[in-house]
């Protein structure tokens, strides 16, 4: 069984993305991904999202509402 958690998979779905995890991390993701249908699930909305949003220019938000997400993000890298 993988010994990543699902959060910890969760906290790195940016970053396997964008191809930034080393080949160790990778290949536990990817097994944990392989025994953890609700992770599975959440890759795949996550990469539907991705896909139909798009890039959101932060110029478009506003100052709250970047603000609020970067505190929303900073809450789940710790």
């Amino acid at each position: 069984m993988s010994d990543l958690t699902c959060q910890e998979f969760v906290e790195l779905v940016t970053d396997y993305f964008e191809g930034e995890l080393d080949a160790e991390t990778t290949a536990r993701f990817d097994e944990h991904r392989a025994l953890c249908p609700g992770c599975e699930t959440y890759l795949l909305q996550m990469k539907e999202t991705v896909s139909r949003l798009g890039e959101i220019p932060v110029e478009s938000l506003s100052e709250e509402m970047q603000s609020t997400l970067l505190s929303a993000f900073r809450d789940v890298r710790r």
